[in-house]
């Protein structure tokens, strides 16, 4: 193993130190060429040591030994909160003098665009090398999460219509066997995150993916009997591609004629056991999740109790190197939002969850944000 770069003192910018260059797996997957031009750019520029992790691990390992380099991330908004978190966690976020390459669709680079980064791959390697090191704030809880944009608490713990328009739910739902929903990738009652983008359901006979997940509701649970038992109790009978030997003795791959007619028809029926929404007697959904009962306290001052619901909640850092954190309160009753300013905002309640920028976590039941002023600085380009 190779020995540590040596440290010298810092310098008075960021500017002309040499580069790691950290290119995140899924930016590597989505848009190729954008990182193939960002690499040209930078390595034209800069003295650059390239990384390609696997995971987060080989992430620290390459931060802790990056010496005087100055980190590079060329990956999505996902990719730029776990390695803030990883610095904020190693007690280096301040000393860095962290660079941004945006590498994704416009919805997965939305939190980089916001804070003032250039999208384009080329606009943001040159950014990378000709840019100002700007100090921002960073709002941190108690668990060692960050958010960089904003923090928002929406109405209610129901799922987003993963599961609309399917009786007992759906394939795809958002809800877990225990009620709670998952659409934040966790599959524990601690509210853990989870890494490898799944939903938590096992695989389903419906084949892979989110809405391929077998998560225990009616429709999942009928085609599970019909790929184990068939439609009418024999074996073999299973939907298109089940691998099981068919009534005429085929064997793997063997696809009955009637098969898709079959599920045409089941879906049909389905489709006409729903509600109808707005009839005398048939189940009305919701249009909005209901509002949440929270407890809202700023600096230590009450804005809102728990007899008093609240619509949602969001919090960011008000301006740049401020130190306060702006808070609006979007009560449920009558009357406009609650705004405010305080260094530390605290929420409780029921169980929760929050948005924090694109992360979804939870449930808690009581969180504590902090801002820390200065706490980072970010890479961006000069002013006119």
């Amino acid at each position: 193993m190779s020995a540590p770069d040596p440290r010298p003192p810092a310098p008075d910018t960021a500017r002309g130190r040499p580069l790691l260059m950290v290119i995140d797996p899924n930016a590597r997957r989505t848009d190729g060429e954008s990182v193939r031009i960002a690499k040209d750019v930078l390595c034209a520029g800069a003295q650059t040591k390239i990384c390609l992790p696997d995971g987060p691990e080989e992430v620290e390992r390459a931060l802790a030994r990056r010496g005087a380099r100055r980190p590079v991330l060329v990956g999505d908004d996902r990719a730029l909160l776990r390695m803030v978190e990883l610095l904020h966690r190693r007690r280096e976020l301040a000393d860095a003098a962290l660079s941004l390459v945006p590498v994704g669709g416009s919805a997965t680079v939305a939190l980089a665009h916001s804070l003032g980064v250039p999208t384009d791959a080329v606009a943001a390697a040159r950014t990378v090398l000709d840019g100002t090191a700007r100090p921002r704030d960073l709002l941190v809880d108690e668990s060692g999460g960050v958010v960089l944009g904003e923090l928002r608490i929406p109405s209610g713990l129901a799922p987003y219509g993963a599961h609309d328009g399917m009786p007992d739910g759906g394939c795809g739902a958002a809800a877990g066997p225990d009620g709670l929903d998952r659409t934040d990738g966790t599959d524990r009652t601690d509210g853990t995150d989870r890494t490898d983008g799944t939903d938590g359901h096992g695989p389903g006979p419906h084949g892979d993916g989110a809405r391929g997940r077998d998560c225990g509701c009616a429709p999942c649970a009928h085609d599970r009997r019909w790929a184990e038992n068939g439609e009418d109790g024999r074996d073999g009978a299973g939907p298109p591609g089940n691998g099981r030997e068919g009534p005429d003795g085929e064997g793997e791959g063997h696809r009955p004629w009637w098969s898709p007619a079959a599920r045409t028809a089941r879906t049909a029926l389905t489709l006409l056991s729903l509600p109808v929404i707005g009839l005398a007697g048939g189940a009305r959904r919701p249009a909005h999740p209901p509002p949440q009962r929270l407890r809202i306290e700023a600096d230590g001052v009450l804005l809102t109790d728990l007899d008093r619901p609240v619509e949602r909640v969001s919090v960011s850092t008000a301006a740049p190197g401020g130190g306060l954190a702006e808070i609006v309160v979007h009560p449920h009753a009558a009357g406009g939002p609650l705004h405010t300013r305080a260094r530390a905002v605290t929420v409780s309640g029921p169980d929760f969850r929050y948005h924090a920028d694109e992360l979804i976590r939870g449930p808690v039941r009581s969180r504590t944000w902090t801002v820390l002023a200065e706490a980072w600085s970010l890479m961006l380009p000069h002013r006119p």
